[in-house]
């Protein structure tokens, strides 16, 4: 199981909808990779072409409120994130987001764009090395962060259940 995860962040504000980390006309395919290029592409054009493996979106309040379509997670996953931490989730988006195995944390941090911040599961501990800083968060059930680290909910069943 991952236990810590380190990435550059990438600042967003409050009421991130679905519709801004992916627009509608995108919805006519669920692949991953291909959603992930026109993430976020009308607040951020390009932004695909900037993201690295693990990197960590750091928003405001009701990030991934809107529509409760599971594309904008799947987006998120395609571009490589390795968590989004913010303040509160829409909650549809966190059950989203926990059923296809992404990394999500509630969690009031001090970070900029561009800073190295190290999300660590097992002293549920966000640090921020940029600024060093340190952040507590509510730990996470074990149970979700296997159904996370399985992948998501499908996979977990199938592993745990072996169907």
């Amino acid at each position: 199981m991952r236990k810590k995860i380190i990435g550059r962040v990438w600042k967003f504000g409050s009421n991130i909808d679905t519709d801004q980390i992916i627009p509608a006309e995108y919805l006519v395919t669920d692949d991953e990779k291909e959603l992930a290029i026109h993430a976020f592409e009308k607040v951020r054009p390009n932004f695909y072409k900037l993201v690295k493996q693990n990197d960590i979106i750091v928003a405001e309040y009701n990030f991934g409120c809107g529509s409760s379509r599971e594309h904008a997670v799947r987006a998120l996953k395609g571009l490589g994130i390795g968590c989004v931490i913010a303040k509160s989730f829409a909650r549809i988006f966190f059950r989203n987001a926990i059923n296809l195995g992404l990394l999500v944390v509630e969690a009031d941090i001090v970070a900029d764009e561009g800073d190295i911040v190290e999300v660590n599961l097992d002293e549920n501990i966000i640090y921020n090395k940029t600024k060093n800083l340190s952040f507590k968060f509510k730990k996470l059930p074990n149970f979700l962060l296997e159904i996370i680290d399985s992948g998501g909910l499908i996979n977990y069943v199938r592993k745990k259940y072996q169907v």
